[in-house]
């Protein structure tokens, strides 16, 4: 198994969401299911900026910082959602990426985007 990424940017993040929520006192409306919710909407209006593009690598300048802004929002609600289940996120992307290492080993999927479920 790998070592787990370096931990203290995302400490810092979850610390810096931790203050933005209790100095507004909305703990008490982050359940699980509704920062699931949350998550899956910004998700979405991720998405509706590249609606209809070609690529999406066509986007620029105002559009560009608009999908960093959504990316945020995903990211926030990522982050408070493991706090508030008191998942360890590095931890649990070290032991995804093992588990997607041993279903997609490199040398057999190098350069083809079929499921695991597809290959010989």
């Amino acid at each position: 198994m790998s070592t787990p990424p370096d931990t203290a940017n995302l400490h810092a993040l979850r610390t810096l969401i931790r203050q933005f929520v209790d100095e507004r006192d909305w703990a008490q409306f982050h359940t699980p299911k509704n920062l699931a919710m949350a998550m899956g909407i910004e998700a979405a209006e991720v998405m509706e900026h590249f609606q209809w593009l070609p690529t999406g690598n066509e986007l620029t300048g105002d559009k560009r910082q608009a999908v960093g802004h959504e990316l945020a929002d995903v990211l926030v609600y990522l982050v408070r959602l493991a706090d508030v289940l008191d998942i360890d996120l590095p931890a649990a992307v070290a032991e995804k990426m093992q588990l997607n290492r041993e279903k997609y080993p490199a040398d057999k999927v190098r350069g083809d985007a079929r499921k695991y479920d597809e290959y010989d």
